[in-house]
């Protein structure tokens, strides 16, 4: 049974007065699409109008985004102040992304590094990892280490050094390890709540404002696969 998030049952993992950062939940959308489905923002709007009895709009600004079958981190800004700091820190890769994947393939290598040339097709949103260059391909790199093998899937750890469109899921598939549950990316059978089993587990960022250490570990999702890692 999937359970959506909603103001009531919000996973807050950090909240001060200028960011409040949320554990999402496989099947919530950070951001209205054509869809038409609640964003994840428009959710912590209520959140903040409610908790703090704002009258009026409430600002909240998307700093990133993840995936819709994918979990963990997702930090909003409060204020416009963070907005621009936080956008700034984002796009100059002044963050630590970490993540974790569950794979079916086990990777060749215990750890490595991955580059790859990926091109994006807006037509069925997906992105082809490439070894070379090819037109109109933006170049992506990680680092993933194993971290667990379990009975018939195995865990690794990621950092990406670029952000690009569903990179994780592009570059694991190019190397033959595609991500449980993750369809559009050759896995060979979804998960039944219709998420894959990528998770933005941790995220190390200077505070916007008070320009303290900020450290943020998301719990994963309460799942047999997920509990084993």
């Amino acid at each position: 049974m999937k359970i959506l998030s909603n103001k009531n049952n919000l996973q807050i993992l950090h909240e001060d007065n200028h960011l409040i950062v949320i554990n999402k939940r496989v099947g919530d959308i950070v951001q209205g699409d054509k869809t038409g489905d609640k964003p994840l923002s428009d959710i912590v709007r209520e959140y903040i109008k409610e908790k703090y009895n704002k009258p009026g709009d409430v600002f909240l600004g998307v700093i990133h985004r993840l995936d819709r079958p994918t979990t963990g981190i997702v930090v909003f800004a409060r204020t416009s102040k963070a907005l621009s700091r936080m956008n700034e820190m984002f796009s100059n890769r002044e963050t630590q992304k970490t993540y974790w994947a569950v794979v079916k393939n086990k990777p060749k290598e215990a750890k490595a590094v991955l580059v790859h040339f990926l091109k994006r097709n807006e037509k069925n949103n997906t992105s082809k990892a490439h070894l070379k260059e090819v037109p109109d391909s933006k170049k992506a790199s990680l680092d993933y280490t194993i971290i667990k093998e379990l009975q018939h899937y195995t865990a690794l750890e990621i950092n990406l050094h670029t952000g690009r469109h569903h990179q994780i899921r592009a570059q694991l598939t190019a190397i033959g390890s595609p991500i449980k549950g993750d369809l559009k990316y050759g896995a060979d059978r979804s998960n039944p709540d219709g998420g894959i089993h990528l998770h933005a587990r941790k995220l190390v960022f200077t505070h916007p404002v008070s320009k303290e250490n900020i450290v943020i570990e998301a719990p994963v999702p309460d799942d047999p696969v997920w509990n084993a890692v």
